[in-house]
């Protein structure tokens, strides 16, 4: 009986040294498996991003025929690729919520097909061309919502506000965009922990609040003809689509 507990308490005593030795062991594994395990917990961090993104534009028309009978259509009919450089500051809130300002610059275009749709030729329509290149200076404003991570991928969503001013040069052709924009913005990514910083791929759907169409066209004062493109819109409004990569 004797011998019979003394077996019974190695037993257990082995088991739980055994129990005790496989846990150090799977913590040390997972603390392998979990890069950059604290980069959550700092009060704010920086970073920057690269990234690519499209920009289109809608308008509505108000239907304006001219006397000699003209009426006159416009429409983005293709995207062109842009480039997007920013910076990052991120301040945490709580666990799951963070703010970032990420001010930077776009570079882009649209091309823009204006139709000239003659009542007594409509089968026909005058096609002319613009292309309005920008440069924009961006000062995005989110608010970020995170997941809970699982291992090296944690994902996000992202809403608020980026206010914009054009610093290109205006030309005057047909169409005239004004300098400045307020945009409404809503992405989601995710955040991949590699060994030295956290790499977060995001896409973003910015949708322009105002009418960006700047319908004073005193340099075409002595210009009709080609003012009356401006005369037959009642807004345009612009919306983005940002791909960017962050480093964190």
């Amino acid at each position: 009986m004797k011998y019979s507990r003394t077996i019974f308490l190695a037993v257990l005593t082995l088991i739980a040294a055994a129990a005790g030795s496989f846990q150090l062991s799977a913590r040390r594994l997972n603390d392998k498996l979990l890069n950059r395990p604290y980069a959550d917990l700092r009060p704010w961090h920086l970073g920057f991003s690269v990234g690519v993104h499209t920009q289109d534009v809608s308008f509505t028309h108000n239907g304006l025929t001219t006397p000699d009978g003209h009426n006159w259509y416009m429409e983005q009919p293709s995207f062109s690729p842009g480039f997007c450089v920013n910076g990052l500051i991120d301040f945490r809130l709580s666990q799951y919520f963070s703010v970032r300002f990420t001010p930077g610059m776009y570079f882009g275009n649209r091309d823009i097909t204006i139709l000239d749709v003659n009542t007594a030729d409509s089968e026909s329509p005058q096609r002319m061309r613009q292309n309005i290149k920008s440069t924009y200076i961006v000062a995005p404003i989110d608010l970020k919502f995170a997941g809970q991570r699982y291992r090296n991928c944690r994902p996000y969503l992202t809403g608020g506000v980026m206010p914009t001013f054009d610093v290109s040069r205006k030309q005057g052709d047909y169409l005239r965009f004004k300098s400045t924009d307020l945009y409404l913005t809503v992405g989601l990514g995710f955040d991949f922990y590699l060994p030295y910083f956290k790499l977060n791929p995001e896409v973003k759907f910015c949708f322009g609040l105002t009418d960006m169409l700047d319908h004073k066209r005193s340099d075409l004062a002595d210009d009709p003809d080609r003012y009356q493109i401006t005369q037959s819109l009642s807004k345009a409004r612009s919306s983005m689509v940002v791909l960017t990569f962050y480093f964190e």
